[in-house]
């Protein structure tokens, strides 16, 4: 790093634009992590608008909604993003066959249901692909969790994180889609989290 996390943080941690241009300057292997939830459309263009050609990172479980599917489908052709997709080692049906419908959250199965949905396709993400900076639309009014959070972080195996909009509201980013032109959709469901305000646990653990 150039200059020290806090004094990046303390400079940039408001100014995502800002942020961004500087992250690209750290390291050679960006990429951009997408589930395609509301308001994703910000990050995609923001980070598209410095480095067109980023790798973004879709983990994609097999449960997204219809509605979803059709809004990445919207978001990948009119930003033309370089999407690289990694899903479970088991299709949905084939899961669904042998272990019935997908978990709650109070079952004992459901740790099992997302390390096998979501992070062990993000940790073959990162074997694979070997990332220097991780762009994340992390907001730190999602969960209490990711309130605590910096924008930029550094993992033991010095991955740096960048969270570029954590600090922006709900407002912040419809007014940004609103000033370019960017689609939105609200029909999201994540079968890992459940309730809007629960971590799936890949943010706790990376």
């Amino acid at each position: 790093m150039s200059s020290s996390l806090d004094e990046i943080n303390r400079d940039l941690g408001n100014n995502p634009q800002a942020l961004v241009e500087w992250a690209l300057t750290q390291g050679e292997r960006p990429i951009c992590t997408t589930n395609f939830r509301p308001f994703e459309a910000v990050i995609l263009h923001m980070v598209t608008q410095v480095h067109p050609g980023m790798p973004i990172v879709w983990m994609d479980s097999g449960y997204n909604t219809e509605a979803t599917y059709q809004f990445a489908d919207e978001v990948i052709k009119q930003l033309n993003l370089n999407i690289v997709s990694f899903v479970p080692r088991r299709t949905r049906a084939h899961r669904e066959a042998l272990e019935g419908p997908m978990p709650g959250i109070d079952n004992p199965r459901h740790a099992a249901f997302t390390q096998e949905v979501k992070i062990e396709p993000f940790e073959r993400a990162l074997s694979e692909m070997r990332p220097d900076i991780w762009f994340t639309a992390l907001r730190a009014e999602d969960t209490p969790e990711r309130a605590k959070m910096q924008p930029v972080s550094r993992n033991n195996d010095g991955l740096v994180k960048v969270a570029p909009l954590l600090h922006w509201s709900a407002k912040d980013m419809y007014q940004y889609l609103q000033a370019h032109g960017l689609p939105n959709n609200f029909d999201y469901f994540d079968p890992t989290k459940v309730e809007e305000k629960r971590e799936c646990g890949l943010h706790l653990q990376h």
